[in-house]
């Protein structure tokens, strides 16, 4: 990913150079930025988890995370990885904790909870301790994702303090300003404290719906990166990576949850036609027209694998029935495509999560696998009954694939006016100017 993988704390108070006493630099010398950045990534969650738990402070503990983050950054390109660099990064997090702590308004009170935890860090059998081996990652995950956040919240959150991004980063995937992004982040935060939010596993009546939250915001984060929906970029490389990195945590952490292995099977698929989605003059591609010997075939094995795994466990959910459509787009050649299959598939997708979206790919599987006067007749009507062409999910796309159907029924002039109608409404330059090329040949 680019950029640094943390944002500088306030001036002042944090360690500046060097590692803490008693930190000896690990045998194997200095890493390379890319291998340092992928340690801290994989890191920061568990340094953040044990702060957290210790101080019961999200906001100013996630601000310390920041400045261990930074500290790391300085000193390990050229002083080496400690032995322990989760140990390391827990110290240094907890001594610029205590100073942030120190330096808001309810002083006193404070300083005596920080004085007890001082004395406790003094004792030697707990200051040589190493921090209690814990993947506080699926915890950190439903703390972001908490019920108390919107949606756009609990994204921006997750990709602040469990993935890893900068602010700048995360306001770029959004299209807005640092300073915006950043005040959004902030008030996260704090209607975590408002809410009463604590870094605790959540009951086991209340872990479904937060879960549902989880994977639901590791797929937003996903789609974005996907299909950047403004811009002069087609994919956000970082957003997917994090996505799948993530989602790959999560599985880990709950392996015998079919629905997450569905979702990662999902995501890997997906991505594993990014290569070809444009041309060489940078052109979008749609499926038929891509060069599948350009698709990631490690990354079709592995998430046909993992669908294969748990299609069998019991009534599947709406990822793993996503998974198992882009499994028969992966297997097929162009024109061996199962569209009845797929077909089918949608429909039961739709039974379970009937959004705009599926309801749309519901209609391109129907006209696929029967006609595109069949495929019209069920857009008319869902538009009739759901308003496909006004839901601001699927307006863009509604008109595209009309479009498409239009020039299939042999009514060009119709159809190069839908997709300019299509272009219009799309903020991403490379779909746009695809659009408008499908137009330009009509004439």
């Amino acid at each position: 990913m680019g950029g640094a993988p943390v944002n500088g704390g306030p001036a002042g108070g944090g360690p500046q150079n060097g590692a803490p006493a008693g930190d000896a630099p690990s045998d194997v010398g200095p890493k390379g930025a890319a291998d340092i950045e992928n340690l801290l990534r994989a890191e920061a969650p568990q340094v953040l988890g044990a702060l957290v738990r210790r101080f019961g402070r999200f906001d100013t503990a996630e601000d310390a995370v920041q400045e261990a983050l930074l500290a790391a950054v300085r000193t390990w390109p050229d002083h080496g990885v400690p032995e322990e660099p989760r140990s390391w990064l827990i110290r240094i997090g907890y001594r610029r904790m205590v100073d942030l702590l120190r330096s808001e308004q309810a002083r006193h009170r404070r300083e005596r909870d920080v004085g007890m935890a001082e004395l406790a860090m003094r004792e030697t059998g707990r200051r040589e301790s190493p921090p209690q081996e814990t993947d506080d990652s699926l915890t950190l995950l439903l703390l972001c994702c908490h019920p108390a956040l919107s949606h756009t919240s609990q994204v921006a959150l997750t990709l602040r303090a469990v993935g890893g991004l900068t602010t700048a980063e995360i306001a770029h995937a959004h299209g807005i300003s640092e300073a915006t992004m950043g005040t959004r982040i902030s008030r996260a935060k704090q209607q975590l404290t408002r809410a009463g939010a604590r870094f605790t596993a959540p009951t086991a009546a209340d872990l479904p719906t937060r879960m549902r939250a989880v994977m639901r915001v590791l797929y937003l984060i996903f789609n974005e990166g996907y299909a950047t929906s403004a811009g002069d970029e087609l994919a956000r490389l970082d957003l997917t990576a994090e996505a799948i990195r993530l989602t790959r945590t999560l599985a880990n952490a709950v392996p015998d949850d079919a629905e997450v292995t569905g979702l990662l099977a999902l995501m890997l698929l997906t991505e594993s036609r990014r290569a070809a989605r444009t041309g060489e003059d940078g052109r979008l591609l749609p499926l038929d027209e891509q060069d599948r010997t350009r698709w990631n075939r490690p990354l079709i094995q592995e998430g046909t694998g993992l669908i294969d795994k748990v299609w069998s466990r019991g009534e599947p959910g709406p990822y793993q029935l996503q998974a198992a459509i882009a499994a028969l787009h992966a297997a097929a050649a162009p024109e061996g495509t199962d569209w009845p299959q797929i077909a089918m598939l949608y429909l039961w997708l739709e039974r379970l999560t009937p959004t705009a979206p599926v309801r749309l790919s519901r209609v391109v599987a129907v006209a696929r696998a029967f006609g595109a006067t069949r495929g019209l007749a069920l857009l008319d009507d869902l538009n009739r009954r759901h308003g496909l062409d006004q839901d601001p999910l699927t307006r863009r796309r509604e008109r595209a694939v009309r479009a498409h159907l239009v020039r299939m029924t042999g009514d060009p002039a119709g159809a190069a006016r839908l997709y300019r109608e299509a272009a219009a409404l799309t903020g991403n330059e490379i779909e746009r100017r695809y659009l408008l090329d499908e137009a330009d040949q009509l004439i």
